[in-house]
């Protein structure tokens, strides 16, 4: 099972309203079983409800569906966006969904006096996250988790340090809550550049062990020319869900070359490719002769474009 992320530059009703450009995305969002949509811009709703119509009429999507969760418009007034989820139904079923900040914010205020100090501790870590996560649990029978946390991440590239720290928090809360440690957190971290040095990735809370990095630093998440950074991100908490993903599944998909874009089309699409992940299948009793598991297998993309020192 296919899981991806994917920073879709300021989406709304503009971009979906364009034919082509609709339809690479449909393409792109078909590749996987479950997929957040980051940067998203559309206030009423009605962009998304599209996208999912014209998503749902395309190919073999017509017999296996998409459904669609949005979060809330999140982030500074001016500059909100959603985070959205688009997820085949017959793969994978939402039991829950929790919008952090939220619920804390409200535990602030019912808590006694005397746990002021640490109470004053939560709001910073809420207020240190532009767009705080919008997380999800999954039903994926089909997998070797069964259940599933996603949580997604837009830092603010000049905070991207402090943001990236608070996330920490988030897993921890996300564990209470929902008792379950197979977490993946994925998006864009802006984890690279000048937004983030090596140095301050590798003091970061969830830059070393229980996490696990998946996407490497010389991988180009970016669909531009001028830089070959490796912003987005994807990472997972524990050893048992390390040992549940497919090795070396975790890429950026370059979806220029794999749909013979030219440079227009594509930043006509994003300035990012997705990332994605694959899930290991669970041990199926019989097999029908003939048949081989596992998905369709793709060109490594952009890892190659970015090898440093190669």
């Amino acid at each position: 099972m296919k899981i991806a992320a994917f920073n879709v530059k300021r989406l709304g009703w503009t971009k979906v309203n364009k034919k082509a450009v609709r339809e690479i995305i449909i393409e792109i969002v078909s590749e996987y079983s479950v997929v957040v949509l980051l940067e998203v811009m559309d206030e009423s709703g009605k962009a998304m409800k599209l996208l999912l119509k014209h998503l749902n009429d395309y190919g073999d999507n017509k017999r296996n569906p998409y459904g669609m969760l949005c979060s809330e418009p999140l982030g500074p007034e001016g500059r909100q966006e959603k985070f959205v989820y688009f997820y085949r139904k017959k793969e994978v079923q939402i039991l829950d969904s929790y919008q952090y900040g939220e619920n804390n914010e409200d535990d602030v205020d019912d808590e006694d006096d005397e746990d002021d100090d640490e109470d004053e501790e939560d709001v910073d870590d809420v207020d240190e996250l532009a767009r705080e996560p919008f997380a999800v649990l999954l039903k994926c029978p089909n997998t070797v988790v069964q259940n599933l946390v996603l949580i997604p991440v837009h830092t603010t590239p000049s905070d991207a340090e402090a943001e990236l720290n608070a996330l920490h928090d988030v897993v921890e809360d996300v564990r209470e809550r929902w008792q379950n440690d197979n977490i993946m957190i994925l998006g864009d971290f802006n984890a690279d550049g000048q937004y983030l040095s090596m140095r301050k990735k590798d003091s970061i809370l969830i830059s070393s062990a229980p996490y696990y990095w998946l996407i490497d630093d010389d991988v180009d998440t970016t669909t531009s020319n001028n830089n070959d950074h490796t912003y987005d991100r994807i990472v997972v908490y524990g050893k048992r869900m390390l040992k549940a993903i497919v090795p070396n599944s975790a890429i950026a998909y370059n979806f220029e070359e794999d749909l013979n874009l030219t440079e227009e089309e594509t930043q006509s699409v994003s300035d990012h490719y997705p990332v994605e992940v694959e899930l290991k299948q669970k041990a199926q009793r019989k097999r029908n002769p003939g048949t081989t598991g596992g998905a369709q297998k793709k060109k490594a993309g952009p890892a190659a474009k970015k090898r440093r020192g190669a």
